[in-house]
Formats: structure tokens, sequence, C-alpha cells
């Protein structure tokens, strides 16, 4: 294999393929990434068994081949190298030579016939999505994920049509975020699937570099993202999501409305002495103000009165604060909509009835 690849060229392609690759990998082959040169293009690819990146990117072919190669030093070298620098790149006998102006380096490699693929099989579900909408739908709710590896049905975003919508969701079994969009064609038949934290992330990264849309195919076991350049594959997660419409309260008539910007400062402000591990803060609802308060036997109290536009009878509930946080960060508008019933039951946060996101919050004991 002989190819020649401006560094920049390089250095984009391999950034997305080694960040699929783990640090620390028992199959030597693992940490590697397999390059394809074929006509006036290389083929650069890397998995971790459960998610697979497969990316083109151009460059001048003298020898087709493939060989695999270990990512992240062949990324850090690349990340070195002179900018607008021509790479060569060469392959032969269980070594790469990688030579970029005076700058010389030889890797050893592992035959391509060892790289792993994922097989796709049938992908039966294919619609197209725009890339703003995914961008969207990821970032409303996946900050709602569970990292608890032991309930690992809750490790990545659920999605399901129902009627004629698309619906995505997230929890953590503390905070629930739903994001609804009009169904695509093609995803009437969609069986409901859970994708993986890991590809949520990965993916997100590709979508800032895609105008127009994204194709996905999907089965009941895996998923597959067409980003035009990059392909994305993962196995789904084979687990069932619990049925989350029932978590979500719709008699909460206690209704505050209020600036997310001006309640998420005020929220931050009085955090700062919050203990790390409760980080709880209070809040006493009254006519047309909300007081924040936080107490910490270790750091003193702070409070903060905050003008909100609500006229049912006076309470108080507490929050995880950076719960809150999360939620509020994802509210675009100038107006949030807070549903209470009481301190113990599950609130509702929106921007309005109309928005496309909603989402749910347990109270805590302060």
């Amino acid at each position: 294999m002989k190819a020649t690849i401006e560094r920049a060229t390089l250095l984009k392609g391999l950034s997305h393929v080694q960040s699929v690759v783990e640090r620390r990998n028992t199959i030597p082959i693992l940490s590697n990434v397999l390059i394809e040169a074929g006509e006036g293009s290389l083929r650069l690819m890397a998995t971790d068994l459960d998610l697979q990146i497969n990316e083109q990117v151009q460059a001048a072919v003298d020898q087709p081949g493939a060989t695999t190669v270990s990512a992240h030093t062949l990324f850090d070298i690349a990340r070195k190298l002179p900018e607008g620098a021509q790479v060569s790149l060469s392959a032969a006998e269980g070594r790469m030579a990688i030579t970029a102006g005076r700058a010389r380096f030889s890797l050893g490699t592992l035959p391509r016939d060892d790289f792993p693929i994922i097989a796709e099989g049938e992908l039966p579900t294919s619609f197209e999505i725009p890339a703003e909408t995914l961008k969207q739908i990821i970032d409303k709710t996946r900050f709602a994920i569970s990292t608890e590896e032991t309930r690992y049905y809750l490790n990545g975003i659920f999605l399901h049509v129902a009627e004629d919508v698309l619906k995505a969701a997230a929890t953590d079994g503390h905070r629930l975020a739903r994001v609804t969009m009009p169904r695509p064609d093609g995803a009437e038949t969609m069986p409901d699937v859970i994708v993986p934290r890991k590809c949520i992330a990965e993916l997100r990264k590709l979508l800032d570099e895609v105008d127009g849309s994204v194709g996905v195919s999907l089965s009941a076991t895996k998923i597959r993202f067409d980003l035009g350049q990059a392909i994305l594959t993962s196995k789904l997660i084979d687990g069932t999501f619990p049925d989350y419409s029932r978590v979500i309260p719709t008699g909460n008539d206690k209704i505050l409305k209020l600036d997310p910007a001006t309640f998420m400062e005020g929220v931050d402000r009085v955090s700062t002495i919050a203990t790390e591990k409760t980080r709880a803060v209070k809040m006493a609802l009254d006519r047309d103000k909300i007081t924040l308060s936080v107490t910490s036997p270790e750091n003193g109290t702070a409070a903060e009165e905050i003008p909100v536009d609500y006229a049912a009878a006076g309470f108080e509930i507490g929050f995880n604060s950076r719960y809150l946080m999360d939620i509020l960060g994802q509210i675009d508008g100038d107006l949030v909509e807070v549903h209470l019933a009481d301190a113990a039951a599950p609130t509702l946060i929106r921007e309005n009835d109309k928005a496309a996101a909603l989402y749910v919050l347990m109270p805590m004991r302060v």
C-alpha cells in the first residue's frame, strides 16, 4: 500500500475514528485503525466491537492495499506534523512508513484480515432526518442518560414511534427528558430501540460537520447513521426501556412562570455553598416570587429572591441544583413553565405546551 495525503485531511479523518478506539484493549487489533487505499481515497475504520466508524478521505493512491496501525499513535503523529505537510504512507511486511518533510516514522502493523467488522445484517427501517433536528434531539435529552452500569437499559436514548411522532427519551430515574418530532417518512414500522451513550457522543461530534440530512437505517439490534463521508454503525442496547409516560405528570396545577436564565443564575449562585453530595437547593414559593436557599452545615447559608409569575398556594420544595440547571440550560426561549403539585410529586418543566421538549424532575427532601 502506498498513498499521499494532506495532513489536514488525514488529521480530520483520524480525529473522528480514533475517539471510537478504547485506550485500554485486551485485543491488540482493537487499538488499530484499518486503512484501505483505493482509487483516489483512503478508507479509515475503527471499532470497539459495539460501535464502528467508517470514513472516506481524499488521497493520492500510488498502490492500493490495506493494513492496520495504532490509531492513537498515528493520530498523535498527524497532530504534530507541520501544517500543510504532504504525508506519505506506505505499508509492507508488517511495518508502515510515514514521512512528511524531514520527519520519518516506522510503526508496526497487524494484518487487515484480523480486523473485526460489525455485520450489520438486514436494516429494514430507513429514513432521513435533518442534521439540525438530530442535534437538537441529542442536546435536549443526553444529559439525562443514566451512567449506572447496573441499569444498562437506561444507558442510552430511547427512540420510538407513537401515533404520528418520533419520540426520543432519556432518564436516570431522577429526571426525564423527552423530545418529540414529526415522524419521518419511512419510520412507520420502526422497532423501539435504545441507542447507546457512546454512539450518541460520537454521532453528536460528527453532526457539527454535516449540512443537510442524515440517513438512519436500523433493525431491532443495529443502527447505522450515514453522514456523507462518515458512516457510524452501532449495536443497540438489548433491554426494555421503562414505560416513562407513566411518570409524566398531567395534573400538576400549580404553575410557575419565569425567565430560565435568571432562574438558572440564581440556582447557580446559591448552590455555590451546597455540599457535593446532595447539591440540594430549597425553593420557597410565594405570590409572585420564589426564594432559593441552601443550608450547608460546613459552609453556611445562602438565599436569593427571584420575581416570578405565580398565583397558587405557597409551599416549599427541594431539587438537586445540578439536575435543575441541566434542564434550564436546554430552554431556548425567555420563559419557562414549571408545573408543580406538592413537595413530593414529580415536577414538569417545559417552555410551553407547544414545545417539542419536556422535562420531569423528581424533588429532594431538604
